[in-house]
């Protein structure tokens, strides 16, 4: 079987569902998809996060340096911009089911790597140079294959659900990042306190594998190769002129709306300021305010958790509250995004008040994240081009996380002074950040709509 034909979409099923079980056998199939794409996202990015909670060992003993790290993580940020391009275009004509279960099982087997890898150098010692080497290059093929998690739970949606129930199934499954953050510092963090660097990649490798079944058990890839009518007939839902037209037009058609670009530009500082508190803020509350490890990724970790609450708030305030107006919740949540990030990195305090700060910024954050880079980019994006959407989306967003983790990394070395750190240049990176990233779709607000 060549690997077109394993991963493409999968064929009407010839065997049709009685007409009489066809909506209990829908609902069903479209439940157990919904769900198996949004836990085994949530453990994609436990395979992802793995670095950020392991930097201060890796620093402290030696092994590599802040520089190295940051170069390390551009690798991964890269791969996976230009990844999560392509990968967003090919998704549309693929078999969702096989292609997120293949991207989550080599992840898997990456993070098992770099543990025996760290393994095997307590061993043999291998050196600096070659140790630094492996992590960058399997770290950027972890890029390459969590760049496969992403558009086929997306497209799921798309496949599975009308457009009047998107809204909210979407604000649930853009909840798994900070769910899988949230999983992950906190049982990351917990075994490298207690077992060492090397053991946090295994759990996150075993994390995956079940990600991996998962994918396999739960996912279907259409109704149709389930025996099923299309989702417009199932629900009634009006085919537009636009959705009829062939997938490689729409695409295009994507690739050129202006709109599009607009929302890749803001959504690249979204992720600038999202990844800076997730690959940095464990390493920041170790050096700048002397928590322990168990701390910072509680902190952290838990935080995660508030930003699942700003995720289920997005579509209900954009919905219900602004009643369609997208920009005025951004407005509203990324002023609060905003001056909660200043708080958590310019306040002294103890565990309590960086809870408060990182819980309100992951919480407003989120709103904002969720309606700029999903539900705008879905406002006017046709069910067959959504692939493409976020793959151009996710080769901005990413790139500039790329960018993030190289001059956040080297920021953070170059005002290193005998082993204390100032934190404050990198701060001001991160905040400006933070501002650009609410206020460029709120100014381009009325083009959007229309």
């Amino acid at each position: 079987m060549s690997l077109y034909s394993y991963f493409r979409i999968s064929k009407p099923l010839a065997q049709k569902v009685p007409a009489a079980q066809v909506e209990s056998t829908y609902r069903r199939l479209r439940s157990r998809t919904f769900w198996g794409v949004t836990v085994a996202y949530t453990l994609y990015y436990v395979c992802r996060m793995t670095l950020g909670v392991v930097k201060q060992p890796l620093i402290d003993g030696g092994i590599l340096t802040a520089g190295q790290l940051g170069i390390i993580g551009s690798a991964f940020y890269f791969v996976y911009a230009v990844g999560k391009f392509l990968n967003g275009f090919i998704a549309d004509y693929c078999n969702i089911r096989r292609f997120m279960a293949v991207g989550i099982g080599i992840s898997a087997l990456v993070n098992l790597l770099l543990g025996l890898a760290g393994l095997l150098n307590g061993a043999l010692g291998f050196g600096s140079v070659l140790l630094f080497v492996f992590f960058a290059v399997l770290w950027g093929v972890n890029g390459w294959m969590q760049s496969m998690g992403s558009p086929p739970g997306t497209i799921s949606l798309s496949r599975w659900f009308p457009l009047r129930q998107r809204g909210t199934r979407y604000s649930i499954f853009s909840s798994t990042p900070q769910l899988g953050k949230a999983v992950s510092m906190i049982m990351t963090g917990f075994i490298v306190a207690a077992a060492g660097w090397q053991w946090g990649f295994l759990a996150a490798g075993v994390a995956g594998i079940i990600g991996l079944v998962v994918s396999l058990v739960f996912i279907s890839d259409t109704p149709e190769s389930e025996g099923l009518p299309s989702v417009q007939e199932l629900s009634g839902e009006e085919v537009k002129p636009l959705d009829q037209k062939p997938t490689r037009e729409l695409q295009k058609w994507v690739f050129k709306h202006p709109g599009i670009w607009v929302i890749a530009i803001s959504t690249a500082f979204l992720y600038i300021t999202q990844h800076a508190v997730s690959d940095w803020g464990v390493l920041f509350l170790q050096k700048q305010k002397a928590f322990t490890l168990e701390g910072a990724t509680q902190i952290i970790g838990l935080a995660e958790i508030f930003g699942v609450a700003g995720n289920l708030a997005a579509g209900w305030l954009s919905d219900v509250l602004f009643r369609g107006n997208r920009a005025r919740p951004v407005i509203a949540a990324g002023i609060l995004a905003v001056f909660s990030l200043a708080g958590f990195l310019f306040l002294d305090g103890g565990f309590a008040l960086n809870m408060v700060c990182v819980a309100v910024f992951s919480c407003s954050f989120s709103v904002v994240f969720c309606i700029v880079a999903g539900l705008m980019a879905l406002d006017f994006v046709p069910r067959k081009a959504t692939g493409a959407a976020l793959g151009i989306v996710g080769i901005s967003s990413y790139a500039a996380a790329g960018l993030q983790s190289v001059v956040s990394g080297y920021l953070i070395q170059g005002f290193e002074t005998d082993g204390l750190f100032n934190f404050t240049p990198v701060s001001i990176f991160w905040i400006v950040a933070c501002f650009l990233a609410f206020s460029l779709p709120v100014i381009g607000w009325k083009y959007l709509k229309r």
